[in-house]
């Protein structure tokens, strides 16, 4: 375990995790609440604007996962599974025993596989566009994912990877590593999603990438599950770099719905 300090106002590191240097940033004191990226993706670029609010309340433990932002690659496919195994074993070395988990986009696919292969250390989940099946997202996007070239991502998650990548071939390993996921992934069967008991709640944006109605499909399979469909496109709802708008305002995110569904006692 490696640890510096980036800020008086939070800690960062490293952490030896399934044979890689795996970056954290923690802020705020309190509960554990752990917050997964979406693909492509950076801490800053998925959770900035929302970890000021969460840390006022909570601990919380942002991740990168392997290829992505500052952590490296382990020559190694991405597969959720994997993701969710390093999540577990970074919350080990944190020695955090439960912590409560929030992923956006594939960072909730990675949120879904924890709550299924590691439940003794989830507490509540958070699914922010998550996805579980193909027929989730219309089918022009897979064929986009097919046709993918560096110049079709976003210039913002580019520029969020840029910034902060130890590696000048980090930007194309962590493309061609998520877009490759993306092209072979195969649904989640709806018994392990059911076999969920860990208390959720499912965001989805109107406009979203993924359907609402698959947002609404997931919710029907898990039993103790909420669902929210909030105004606007892919992680406006958290201020995601590439749906933050220029005025937006803090009351625009649903940091107090998430707060008031962590909060909530359990009967």
């Amino acid at each position: 375990m490696e640890k510096t300090t980036g800020s008086p106002d939070f800690e960062s590191g490293y952490s030896d995790v399934n044979g890689l240097k795996m970056y954290y940033e923690i802020y705020g004191q309190g509960k554990p609440l752990v917050l997964i990226h979406g693909g492509g993706s950076t801490i800053q670029s998925t959770f900035e604007k929302v970890i000021p609010l969460f840390a006022k309340n909570r601990k919380v433990v942002a991740v990168e996962l392997q290829a992505h932002g500052r952590t490296n690659d382990r020559n190694t496919g991405l597969s959720f599974e994997q993701d969710a195994d390093d999540v577990a074993t970074l919350l080990k070395n944190l020695k955090i025993d439960k912590a409560d988990i929030f992923g956006f986009s594939n960072g909730g696919t990675t949120t879904l596989y924890l709550a299924i292969r590691h439940p003794e250390i989830v507490d509540k989940i958070i699914l922010g566009s998550a996805l579980t099946k193909r027929n989730g997202i219309p089918a022009p996007f897979w064929e986009f994912m097919k046709q993918g070239s560096l110049d079709t991502m976003p210039k913002q998650l580019k520029d969020a990877c840029r910034k902060v990548a130890t590696h000048p071939d980090a930007l194309q390993v962590m493309f061609a590593r998520d877009v490759k996921r993306m092209i072979d992934f195969k649904d989640i069967p709806d018994e392990k999603i059911r076999s969920i008991q860990a208390p959720a709640l499912i965001l989805i944006g109107d406009k979203d990438i993924i359907t609402p109605e698959h947002a609404l499909e997931m919710h029907r399979l898990m039993a103790n599950s909420e669902l929210a469909i909030i105004p606007g496109g892919h992680g406006g709802y958290i201020g995601e770099v590439t749906t933050l708008k220029p005025d937006f305002k803090e009351s625009d995110f649903v940091v107090p719905m998430i707060e008031r569904f962590l909060d909530k006692k359990q009967n």
